[in-house]
Protein backbone atom coordinates (compact mmCIF):
# COMPACT_ATOMS: atom_id res chain seq x y z
CA UNK A 1 0.00 0.00 0.00
CA UNK A 2 1.12 3.79 -0.77
CA UNK A 3 1.76 5.72 2.52
CA UNK A 4 0.59 8.86 0.17
CA UNK A 5 -1.59 11.95 2.41
CA UNK A 6 -4.54 13.69 0.51
CA UNK A 7 -3.00 15.94 -2.37
CA UNK A 8 -1.13 19.13 -0.89
CA UNK A 9 -1.31 21.62 -3.90
CA UNK A 10 2.53 22.75 -4.68
CA UNK A 11 4.60 24.00 -7.58
CA UNK A 12 7.69 23.46 -8.75
CA UNK A 13 9.80 25.82 -6.69
CA UNK A 14 12.34 26.76 -9.41
CA UNK A 15 9.41 25.76 -12.41
CA UNK A 16 11.61 22.71 -13.55
CA UNK A 17 12.61 19.64 -12.31
CA UNK A 18 15.22 19.23 -9.74
CA UNK A 19 17.43 16.59 -11.62
CA UNK A 20 16.98 15.31 -15.23
CA UNK A 21 18.20 11.96 -16.33
CA UNK A 22 21.40 10.76 -16.69
CA UNK A 23 21.80 9.06 -19.98
CA UNK A 24 22.77 5.07 -20.14
CA UNK A 25 25.57 3.32 -21.38
CA UNK A 26 25.00 -0.16 -23.55
CA UNK A 27 24.25 -2.94 -22.01
CA UNK A 28 22.69 -1.06 -19.12
CA UNK A 29 19.04 -1.88 -17.82
CA UNK A 30 16.76 0.98 -19.10
CA UNK A 31 13.31 1.78 -17.81
CA UNK A 32 10.60 3.89 -19.03
CA UNK A 33 11.49 7.62 -20.25
CA UNK A 34 14.93 6.47 -20.19
CA UNK A 35 17.34 6.52 -23.37
CA UNK A 36 21.01 5.60 -24.00
CA UNK A 37 24.26 8.03 -24.31
CA UNK A 38 25.84 8.68 -27.47
CA UNK A 39 27.94 5.98 -28.65
CA UNK A 40 31.26 8.83 -28.71
CA UNK A 41 30.38 9.28 -24.86
CA UNK A 42 30.40 5.55 -24.10
CA UNK A 43 33.85 5.27 -26.00
CA UNK A 44 35.63 8.13 -24.02
CA UNK A 45 34.07 7.23 -20.88
CA UNK A 46 34.76 3.33 -21.31
CA UNK A 47 37.27 2.71 -23.87
CA UNK A 48 39.52 5.58 -25.14
CA UNK A 49 39.91 9.01 -23.81
CA UNK A 50 40.05 11.87 -26.47
CA UNK A 51 43.47 12.93 -24.98
CA UNK A 52 45.18 14.18 -22.30
CA UNK A 53 42.48 16.56 -20.99
CA UNK A 54 39.81 13.75 -20.34
CA UNK A 55 39.31 12.91 -16.84
CA UNK A 56 37.18 9.83 -16.14
CA UNK A 57 35.56 9.68 -12.75
CA UNK A 58 33.71 6.60 -11.70
CA UNK A 59 31.67 6.51 -8.54
CA UNK A 60 28.94 3.35 -6.75
CA UNK A 61 24.96 4.44 -7.87
CA UNK A 62 23.21 4.15 -5.04
CA UNK A 63 19.36 3.67 -4.85
CA UNK A 64 17.11 5.87 -3.39
CA UNK A 65 15.17 8.72 -3.62
CA UNK A 66 16.88 11.61 -5.84
CA UNK A 67 16.02 14.78 -4.11
CA UNK A 68 17.25 17.98 -3.65
CA UNK A 69 18.86 21.14 -1.38
CA UNK A 70 18.66 24.31 -2.95
CA UNK A 71 19.39 28.03 -1.75
CA UNK A 72 16.75 30.23 -3.71
CA UNK A 73 15.70 33.69 -2.33
CA UNK A 74 17.92 33.29 0.20
CA UNK A 75 15.98 30.02 1.81
CA UNK A 76 17.14 26.66 2.20
CA UNK A 77 14.47 24.58 0.37
CA UNK A 78 14.35 20.72 0.52
CA UNK A 79 13.16 19.43 -3.34
CA UNK A 80 12.02 15.70 -4.72
CA UNK A 81 13.09 15.09 -8.16
CA UNK A 82 10.31 16.77 -9.73
CA UNK A 83 11.28 19.70 -8.34
CA UNK A 84 8.06 20.32 -5.95
CA UNK A 85 9.08 21.11 -2.62
CA UNK A 86 9.37 17.93 -0.41
CA UNK A 87 7.39 18.76 2.47
CA UNK A 88 4.16 18.57 0.51
CA UNK A 89 5.01 15.35 -0.70
CA UNK A 90 2.03 12.56 -0.38
CA UNK A 91 5.45 10.29 0.68
CA UNK A 92 6.39 10.22 4.18
CA UNK A 93 10.15 9.88 2.91
CA UNK A 94 10.50 12.76 1.32
CA UNK A 95 8.56 14.81 3.95
CA UNK A 96 11.13 13.32 6.77
CA UNK A 97 13.73 14.37 4.35
CA UNK A 98 12.34 17.86 4.83
CA UNK A 99 12.55 17.67 8.19
CA UNK A 100 16.08 17.15 8.23
CA UNK A 101 17.30 19.33 5.91
CA UNK A 102 15.38 22.42 7.58
CA UNK A 103 16.52 21.20 11.13
CA UNK A 104 20.34 21.80 9.82
CA UNK A 105 19.44 25.26 7.97
CA UNK A 106 22.86 26.96 8.83
CA UNK A 107 24.82 23.95 7.46
CA UNK A 108 23.37 24.39 4.23
CA UNK A 109 23.47 27.98 4.48
CA UNK A 110 27.43 27.61 5.04
CA UNK A 111 27.66 25.39 2.40
CA UNK A 112 25.77 27.23 -0.59
CA UNK A 113 25.37 30.40 -1.92
CA UNK A 114 22.07 32.00 -3.49
CA UNK A 115 21.35 29.47 -6.56
CA UNK A 116 23.70 26.71 -5.84
CA UNK A 117 22.07 23.36 -5.68
CA UNK A 118 22.96 20.02 -3.92
CA UNK A 119 21.60 16.57 -5.58
CA UNK A 120 21.54 13.43 -3.83
CA UNK A 121 19.72 10.28 -3.08
CA UNK A 122 17.93 9.98 0.43
CA UNK A 123 17.95 6.33 1.15
CA UNK A 124 16.02 5.57 4.35
CA UNK A 125 13.33 3.32 2.37
CA UNK A 126 14.71 0.76 0.24
CA UNK A 127 13.91 1.01 -3.25
CA UNK A 128 15.51 -1.76 -5.17
CA UNK A 129 18.27 -2.01 -2.60
CA UNK A 130 18.33 -2.64 0.76
CA UNK A 131 21.11 -1.16 2.86
CA UNK A 132 22.78 -1.11 6.18
CA UNK A 133 24.55 2.48 5.97
CA UNK A 134 27.68 2.52 7.80
CA UNK A 135 26.93 7.00 7.35
CA UNK A 136 24.05 9.36 7.44
CA UNK A 137 21.41 8.64 4.52
CA UNK A 138 21.55 11.24 1.96
CA UNK A 139 24.65 10.56 0.01
CA UNK A 140 25.30 13.68 -2.59
CA UNK A 141 26.06 12.58 -6.07
CA UNK A 142 25.96 16.08 -8.06
CA UNK A 143 26.08 19.90 -7.67
CA UNK A 144 25.32 22.67 -9.21
CA UNK A 145 25.91 26.87 -9.83
CA UNK A 146 23.72 29.60 -9.95
CA UNK A 147 24.08 29.26 -13.97
CA UNK A 148 23.32 25.37 -13.53
CA UNK A 149 26.52 24.48 -14.34
CA UNK A 150 27.92 21.21 -12.50
CA UNK A 151 30.60 21.42 -10.08
CA UNK A 152 33.80 19.57 -10.90
CA UNK A 153 34.74 16.80 -9.05
CA UNK A 154 37.31 18.25 -6.92
CA UNK A 155 34.87 21.35 -5.96
CA UNK A 156 32.40 18.93 -4.81
CA UNK A 157 35.44 17.08 -3.02
CA UNK A 158 36.88 20.15 -1.62
CA UNK A 159 33.80 21.81 -0.36
CA UNK A 160 31.25 19.09 0.71
CA UNK A 161 33.53 16.20 2.01
CA UNK A 162 34.03 17.14 5.52
CA UNK A 163 30.40 17.78 5.93
CA UNK A 164 28.16 15.17 3.76
CA UNK A 165 29.28 12.17 2.26
CA UNK A 166 29.52 11.46 -1.32
CA UNK A 167 29.89 8.57 -3.22
CA UNK A 168 33.13 5.90 -3.45
CA UNK A 169 34.87 6.83 -5.95
CA UNK A 170 35.93 3.51 -7.89
CA UNK A 171 37.99 5.00 -10.24
CA UNK A 172 39.46 8.60 -11.25
CA UNK A 173 41.49 8.85 -14.41
CA UNK A 174 41.20 7.73 -17.76
CA UNK A 175 38.84 5.47 -19.36
CA UNK A 176 37.30 2.68 -17.48
CA UNK A 177 34.98 -0.23 -18.26
CA UNK A 178 32.04 -1.45 -17.42
CA UNK A 179 33.53 -4.38 -16.35
CA UNK A 180 36.23 -2.76 -14.47
CA UNK A 181 33.55 -1.33 -12.27
CA UNK A 182 31.37 -4.14 -11.83
CA UNK A 183 34.53 -5.93 -10.34
CA UNK A 184 35.31 -2.95 -8.33
CA UNK A 185 31.66 -2.73 -6.83
CA UNK A 186 32.01 -6.67 -5.91
CA UNK A 187 28.81 -8.06 -4.14
CA UNK A 188 27.90 -5.03 -2.11
CA UNK A 189 29.65 -2.06 -3.10
CA UNK A 190 31.20 0.35 -0.54
CA UNK A 191 27.86 1.88 1.23
CA UNK A 192 26.46 -0.96 3.04
CA UNK A 193 24.22 -2.57 0.47
CA UNK A 194 22.52 -5.50 1.39
CA UNK A 195 22.00 -7.19 -2.06
CA UNK A 196 24.23 -6.42 -5.22
CA UNK A 197 25.19 -3.08 -6.16
CA UNK A 198 22.51 -0.98 -8.89
CA UNK A 199 26.03 0.19 -10.84
CA UNK A 200 28.06 3.02 -11.20
CA UNK A 201 28.14 6.63 -12.60
CA UNK A 202 31.12 7.64 -15.35
CA UNK A 203 31.65 11.89 -14.66
CA UNK A 204 33.45 13.07 -17.36
CA UNK A 205 35.36 16.74 -16.78
CA UNK A 206 37.98 18.08 -19.65
CA UNK A 207 40.01 20.86 -18.52
CA UNK A 208 38.32 21.19 -15.25
CA UNK A 209 34.67 21.31 -16.11
CA UNK A 210 32.18 18.78 -16.43
CA UNK A 211 31.43 17.80 -20.08
CA UNK A 212 28.93 14.87 -19.37
CA UNK A 213 27.99 12.12 -17.04
CA UNK A 214 26.45 8.45 -18.43
CA UNK A 215 25.92 5.47 -16.10
CA UNK A 216 25.54 1.61 -16.39
CA UNK A 217 22.96 -0.22 -14.42
CA UNK A 218 22.82 -4.18 -13.89
CA UNK A 219 20.30 -5.65 -16.62
CA UNK A 220 19.34 -7.96 -13.69
CA UNK A 221 18.33 -4.91 -11.90
CA UNK A 222 14.42 -4.88 -10.57
CA UNK A 223 13.82 -1.14 -10.10
CA UNK A 224 11.28 -0.48 -6.82
CA UNK A 225 11.47 -4.15 -5.90
CA UNK A 226 10.78 -3.22 -2.36
CA UNK A 227 8.73 -0.21 -2.73
CA UNK A 228 4.73 -1.20 -0.95
CA UNK A 229 3.55 0.10 -4.37
CA UNK A 230 5.10 -3.10 -5.71
CA UNK A 231 5.14 -4.93 -2.60
CA UNK A 232 1.73 -4.74 -1.52
CA UNK A 233 3.24 -4.36 1.88
CA UNK A 234 4.61 -1.82 4.38
CA UNK A 235 7.75 0.13 3.53
CA UNK A 236 11.50 -1.28 4.22
CA UNK A 237 13.09 0.86 6.24
CA UNK A 238 17.50 0.92 5.52
CA UNK A 239 19.16 1.22 8.77
CA UNK A 240 21.78 3.80 9.61
CA UNK A 241 24.08 5.19 12.76
CA UNK A 242 21.67 5.96 15.28
CA UNK A 243 23.49 9.05 15.61
CA UNK A 244 21.91 10.44 12.80
CA UNK A 245 17.99 9.50 13.92
CA UNK A 246 18.91 12.22 17.04
CA UNK A 247 19.03 14.69 13.52
CA UNK A 248 16.14 12.84 11.79
CA UNK A 249 13.18 12.73 13.93
CA UNK A 250 10.06 13.29 11.93
CA UNK A 251 7.71 16.47 12.99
Amino acid sequence: MSDALSFRPAVKLLGRKAYGSIPHLPGSRMGSGDHHCDPGQARIATERPRDRYDRVIVTEKLDGSNTAIVRHHDRIWALNRAGYPAETSPYSQHRHFATWVAAQDALWRALLDEGEQLSGEWLIQAHGTRYALPHAPWVVFDAFDAQRRRWPWTIMQERLSPYVVLPHVLHDGSAYSVSQALRALGDHGFHGALDPPEGAVWRVERRGQVDFLVKFVRPEKVAGCFLPEITGGEPIANTYPADFLEKSNEA
